[in-house]
């Protein structure tokens, strides 16, 4: 059996299953659904459905890679886009560790371009630096760090959605992505019908994008009929909005920061951390900020950036804009892991662990040679590193490693 064939087959045997669920989205009769297709690779979509077990009988017949349906509602979602009909759309996030530079994606993650065969590590760039060309090949590994760095972004998003928007966590659905990170999603009548620029305005309020807190003065006078132009820079912050959250991310940074810490964040300002004590009581409480001796206005602007880094919440701006966007399909797998998407409450944010709560393949074991793969935890059990060894494991693992083209079904 090929490899390509045995995880086709595990796929159906999944589909298959009575007791595979998979949760119909809110408006069922309103979505458009799509599939990609597992062994002819293209995309079936623009499909209405009556009910979900009408879809998933479909689902059980073809062996999808990939199950999709609309973050939108339309009139006929089954017509071509411009006969749809838009009603409205869910306002919807994706945290992927694609967008979000970690060290780890150094290490484990790989590029190569298409056109020049030009490669590199980490982050893959918009353009290839040696030809310019916009085509990759990408291998990515999901790890406890990768995994990490989108939780915490996760965790700031609910945050600033709960507390500055004012959406109650029961209108929020969280959910592992499958893959290398977590979607969350919004239904709520106050958005639904919210244009792709008002979408844009939400999306600069999460990721921080022109955000300021200089005061300007206007025009003052200075002797007989003669005027002069003088702009006054003053440092203030009230205790709303993203002035509260620079305020709360001031004092978490200057409450547990070394001299290096500050360094490392370009904050080069000795006074800000022989001051702290002065500064989180008397500036950032009291809000006199120009009465911490050596820290100017373009000192607490340059802290205030910093803050803002830190505090923001690293998105995929593109998926939330999009009020046509597709969206993977709760409680189906992912064709680049074999991992589930799967809804859990978002006060379980912190104690959620995909890499075992999110495996579909919970049973048998598989031999497979594999080429090159770093240690990895999955289902509870940590395997490998492993290069160009044949090994014996569980499925889960087996489809993950085939999946992400770093194993084959040995012979």
């Amino acid at each position: 059996m090929s490899s390509r064939d045995f995880v086709y087959s595990k796929f159906a045997e999944f589909y298959n299953n009575p007791s595979s669920f998979i949760p119909a989205p809110t408006s069922f009769e309103h979505r458009e659904f799509a599939y990609l297709m597992f062994k002819e690779r293209f995309m079936v979509r623009h499909k209405r459905f009556e009910s979900i077990q009408v879809f998933q009988s479909v689902l059980t017949r073809n062996v999808p890679s990939d199950v999709y349906h609309s973050c939108a509602y339309y009139e006929q979602p089954d017509l071509e886009m411009d006969k749809k009909g838009w009603i409205g759309s869910d306002l919807v996030f994706d945290i992927d560790a694609d967008h979000i530079p970690t060290k780890c994606g150094k290490i484990h993650d790989e590029w190569l371009c298409q056109k020049c065969e030009f490669n590199g590590k980490g982050i893959t760039p918009e353009q290839c630096p040696l030809c310019g060309g916009d085509r990759f090949s990408v291998k990515t590994w999901l790890c406890d760090l990768c995994l990490e760095s989108t939780r915490v972004e996760t965790a700031k998003l609910i945050d600033m959605l709960t507390k500055d928007f004012g959406f109650a966590t029961n209108e929020m659905h969280v959910f592992f992505s499958g893959h290398r990170g977590y979607h969350v999603h919004v239904e709520d009548e106050a958005v639904r019908s919210l244009d792709a620029l008002s979408r844009k305005e939400i999306v600069d309020y999460v990721t921080g994008l022109g955000l300021s807190v200089l005061n300007k003065t206007s025009k003052e006078k200075f002797g007989k009929g003669r005027k002069r132009v003088a702009t006054a820079k003053k440092f203030k912050l009230h205790n709303y909005g993203w002035n509260r959250r620079l305020k709360i991310g001031m004092t978490k940074l200057l409450s547990t920061a070394t001299v290096e810490d500050l360094k490392n964040l370009e904050l080069r300002n000795n006074n800000l951390f022989k001051n702290k004590t002065v500064i989180l009581r008397r500036a950032i409480e009291e809000g006199r900020w120009d009465s911490i001796p050596g820290v100017s206005v373009a000192t607490w602007l340059k802290l205030a950036e910093q803050v803002k880094n830190l505090e923001s919440a690293n998105i995929d701006t593109v998926v939330t804009t999009d009020i046509h966007r597709l969206i993977r399909m709760n409680g189906t797998l992912h064709g680049k892991t074999g991992l589930l998407k799967m809804e859990f409450p978002a006060h379980q944010l912190d104690d959620f662990d995909p890499l075992t709560q999110a495996i579909a393949f919970k049973k048998g074991t598989t031999k497979v040679f594999v080429s090159n793969t770093p240690e990895f935890r999955l289902g509870g059990a940590t395997w490998g590193p492993y290069k160009n060894v044949n090994v014996v494991l569980p499925t889960a693992a087996a489809v993950m490693l085939i999946l992400k083209g770093r194993a084959e079904v040995a012979n």
